[in-house]
């Protein structure tokens, strides 16, 4: 959901962040023992009449009561009905047996206006699931699925913004502020709309033409085939050709961002690290000209955007309450011009025909109706971007019209019903804030309120680019002009003391503070480099200065935005406004030799910490995003660039005849992250866009932080002949349908699944292989090495409705499922609603005591960074579920990168570190 300015999820994002752990996670208070009044809070709201008389008393007890748990089931139509399923059928009708305080517990219900029930609420407060005994096997399931990646903790409001987007196959998608990364993880769902259908299909026909077995498809599949049979993304054979780009501009948080979409598993996904307020312009491969012309170069233009921008947060009033404590009128009025600037951008960066999704967790006008007229009328008004009425989308959801005049507060708490009322002495307002003169059919916005559906406040607006835009001046726009540098450096001269100081040191002050500029038509200098330099610090800043501009921002930063010039000739299709960040990643940096790389400051990559944030959430909610983007290039840490394999790279001709791949699976789209280009742990994989953008953009200062899901990874084995490379459980979906059937192992039992998950490493050699049931015969003849295991769907009690694949490994003893065991317990439970504890019957074949394997919650899985890729912070995910904080917000603190180094509940231990 939009981001708050003065909240967890806003202000201390980039700097409260960096305290220390104890710092930033205070102790819980009871919802129930917290005062929540605030006058000015209540008076703006009932005097903006955004409700009837009779509402407003049931609208504030709304605000003053808990948000109820809310959650989704997460990951494609086949993935999520199974476990939506068995809510239904086994934990709905236990719960509704259950009394507490003489009373029927309301068991959870599904959100009417969510596609296929899949998601859902309960009113039940948190603290009774969480500590009475009735719900202690509900409350097991939503951990269990949570920690694996089936069920999303997500609030209800913020899961509109996506499901208005109207992603269909094929898209290019840009989530401009997109962690911790809920929306996004709808959004990439919606990229592989359908992909898992469409490819059965595509291999249903290839094999029967070769004559070869084909799976049975369960019902799921089938129907999703019917309904891509006439709108799929069919052009790749079946495969997605769609991608998301889900950006952050803090570098913690895109972590956290990458670690809430792991389980997803997409190679459809890229991870960036920027301001949106300025993303830049992603370059595409030219195209070759027919007349023979040099190719012109070609930018990426995007579908749809999501802009959830930061915000006040006064909507998340019900689990957020520093909003009753800090709440003053004058919260929004900093962050009305980031916002603004994160929409146009938005617009800019969006193809002709395409949708903009805006979005606040903020109920004021000024964040919301304000912004979207500003940036409408900084687009050239409704006849370049039009509202889009979206009052048959979703129904079922409670909505009100967005407003068409409202009143704006100072910071002192004046309320002013019009421009002209302040025009002569505005002080810290702007125009735009106020009501639009060109007459725009704001009431087509989307407001919702807490007391409509149970649910926060939230604000959403759709828009559509009808056709190219240029922006208009932000200055010119709000009828405020910036301070030229001159009078700012003799402010800041004036404001330092003078005593003992002669006129030429002033002189010098002013030659510091003047930036170097580039030749604007030095062929030599590309427009990265120009603008990187640009953006670069040329001397330390004085903690005086420090402290002006922390002051400036609180209190000015509606009067003086930084703006950049936007009157210079218009820029190719697709380059208009484009502006990279500095510091360029390191793996990025600019040749030194090249001319636009003179005095450019080397890159720290020391892990700087910044102070801690000012406990006054009215100053935090203003300085927020600036201090963001200060944080985020003080946190920018070595990426290792990405390193594309050619096809026919002597690795990959293993793995090709290992696995016996599909010549209809892609080739040319792996890649490794060391400077060398060396596969050497990890291969993974990535789309063909994906891939595309990655080797276009190399060296372009575009802070790439994540790309690609793994697909092999390195084994250390002995037995000659055998392929060192297993796949991975991340690129196993990816793969698994291309892998030929002398790779495979097939299961149709429940009975036989059972075993092997609840026993890690059972004995093949000798006898063993009796035990393991109709799988037995065929791991002890098959090849060693990793195998892919499909679990098939059949008929009987002891069979399974919708097939399965996971990735299993044959050693020279033993068999084993290639899952950590959170996964393995996990699907315990929810196959066999059973909590069995795992039996390692290697440790008494090596000498040691066999015993059972309780590692559930207490093994943590990290990414032990392989050497390649970005560093992970490796902080365990143990923290979160020890202290029962189900709450998926509480598990994305413990950020790790990827699921990583799992072979230690893999490998039998006698055999690890050599023969497997």
């Amino acid at each position: 959901m939009g981001k708050r300015g003065g909240g967890r999820r806003g202000g201390d994002r980039g700097r409260g962040r960096s305290a220390p752990r104890t710092e930033r996670r205070p102790q819980r208070v009871d919802y129930s023992e917290v005062a929540k009044t605030n006058k000015p809070f209540e008076d703006y709201y009932n005097q903006l009449n955004i409700l009837k008389d009779e509402e407003k008393e049931e609208f504030w007890a709304a605000l003053r009561r808990e948000l109820p748990n809310s959650f989704r089931f997460a990951g494609s139509k086949r993935q999520a009905i199974p476990v939506q399923k068995i809510l239904k059928d086994r934990y709905i009708p236990e719960i509704t047996a259950i009394e507490y305080d003489g009373a029927k517990v309301e068991p959870p219900t599904p959100i009417p206006w969510f596609p296929h029930q899949l998601a859902w609420q309960m009113t039940t407060p948190k603290n009774v699931v969480r500590k009475f005994g009735p719900f202690k096997s509900f409350q097991q399931f939503l951990v269990s699925e949570t920690s694996v990646g089936n069920i999303s903790r997500q609030e209800i409001v913020s899961m509109i913004p996506p499901l208005l987007m109207d992603v269909r196959p094929g898209m290019t998608v840009l989530d401009l502020c997109a962690a911790p990364g809920s929306k996004s993880a709808q959004l990439i769902e919606m990229v592989h709309g359908g992909e898992e259908s469409r490819i059965r299909k595509v291999l249903r026909d290839q094999n029967q033409r070769d004559g070869r077995e084909v799976s049975p498809d369960g019902e799921l599949v089938k129907e999703e085939i019917l309904e891509e049979s006439e709108h799929g993304d069919w052009s790749d054979q079946g495969r997605s050709t769609g991608l998301l780009i889900a950006n952050d501009v803090d570098y913690k948080r895109a972590h956290m961002l990458i670690h809430q979409m792991k389980r997803l598993n997409s190679p459809n996904l890229i991870v960036t690290n920027h301001d949106a307020t300025m993303y830049p312009s992603i370059k595409l491969p030219p195209e070759n000209s027919a007349d023979g012309k040099p190719a012109q170069s070609k930018y990426l233009k995007f579908d749809r955007v999501l802009a959830d921008v930061p915000c006040t947060g006064d909507g998340t009033s019900r689990k957020n309450v520093n909003v009753w404590k800090d709440w003053v009128p004058g919260n929004a009025l900093g962050l009305y011009p980031t916002q603004v600037r994160i929409l146009v951008r938005a617009l800019q960066m969006t193809k002709p025909g395409g949708r903009v999704v805006y979005s606040t967790c903020s109920m004021n006008p000024v964040e919301n109706e304000a912004v979207i007229a500003s940036a409408i009328e900084r687009c050239g008004g409704s006849s370049k971007v039009s509202i889009v009425d979206c009052k048959d989308q979703l129904p079922g959801l409670v909505r009100r019209p967005g407003l068409n005049s409202w009143s704006v507060p100072d910071r002192e708490g004046s309320i002013y019903e019009h421009w002209t009322q302040v025009e002569n002495n505005p002080g810290k307002l702007v125009e735009g804030m106020f009501p639009p003169k060109e007459s725009l059919p704001l009431d087509r916005c989307i407001r919702v309120y807490p007391h409509l559906q149970d649910t926060g406040g939230f604000f959403i607006t759709v828009l559509e680019k009808r056709s190219e835009i240029k922006a208009k001046s932000e200055a010119l726009s709000q009828q405020t002009q910036p301070k030229p540098s001159v009078i700012a450096a003799i402010d800041e001269i004036e404001a330092k003391p003078s005593v003992g100081l002669d006129l030429t040191q002033n002189i010098d002050a002013l030659h510091r503070m003047a930036r170097p500029q580039l030749a604007e038509n030095d062929g030599n200098v590309s427009a990265a480099a120009r603008q990187n330099k640009e953006n670069a610090p040329t001397e330390p800043v004085s903690p005086r200065k420090h402290a002006l501009d922390d002051q400036a921002d609180v209190y000015m930063s509606a009067k003086r935005p930084k703006v950049r010039e936007e009157d210079e000739p218009p820029a190719p299709r697709g380059e208009e406004d484009r502006q990279v960040h500095w510091p360029p990643p390191p793996g990025a940096q600019l040749d030194i030799s090249r001319p636009e790389a003179a005095n450019l400051p080397k890159p720290d990559l020391t892990d700087r910490r910044t102070a801690p944030a000012s406990s006054a959430s009215q100053q935090r909610s203003t300085t927020d995003y600036k201090t963001e983007r200060h944080s985020a290039q003080q946190q920018q840490r070595f990426e290792e660039p990405y390193k594309y394999l050619p096809p026919d790279h002597p690795e990959l001709e293993s793995i090709y005849d290992f696995y016996k791949l599909s010549p209809l699976f892609p080739r040319n789209r792996f890649m490794v992250r060391n400077a060398m280009g060396s596969p050497v742990k990890t291969i993974y994989y990535t789309s063909a866009l994906a891939r595309d953008i990655l080797t276009t953009n190399e060296g372009t200062g575009i802070k790439f932080v994540h790309c690609g899901v793994k697909m092999f990874v390195n084994q250390d084995v002995q037995k000659e002949n055998t392929c060192k490379w297993r796949i991975q459980t991340e690129g196993l979906p990816v793969v698994e349908a291309w892998v030929g059937e002398e790779r495979v192992v097939r299961l149709w039992k429940r009975s036989t699944l059972k075993g092997l998950l609840v026993e890690m490493f059972p004995k093949v050699t000798g006898d063993g292989w009796r035990e393991l049931g109709e799988v037995g015969e065929r791991v002890r003849d098959v090849e060693y090495g990793c195998c892919v295991l499909r679990v098939e769907k059949g008929e009987g009690e002891d069979a399974f409705s919708e097939r399965m694949v996971m990735p299993v490994w044959r050693s020279l003893h033993s068999l084993n499922l290639m899952l950590p065991k959170e996964d393995r317990k996990a699907m315990l439970l929810r196959l066999y609603n059973e909590i069995i504890p795992l039996q390692d019957s290697s440790k008494a074949r090596f000498g040691k005591k066999e015993h059972a394997v309780n590692g559930g919650a207490q093994t943590a899985v990290t990414d032990g960074n392989d050497g390649e890729g970005g560093k992970g912070d490796g902080i365990k995910m143990e923290d979160a579920v020890r202290e029962g904080k189900d709450d998926l917000q509480a598990i994305m603190d413990a950020t790790s990168d990827e699921e990583g180094s799992v072979e230690e509940d893999m490998v039998e231990p006698g055999l690890r570190g050599g023969e497997i």
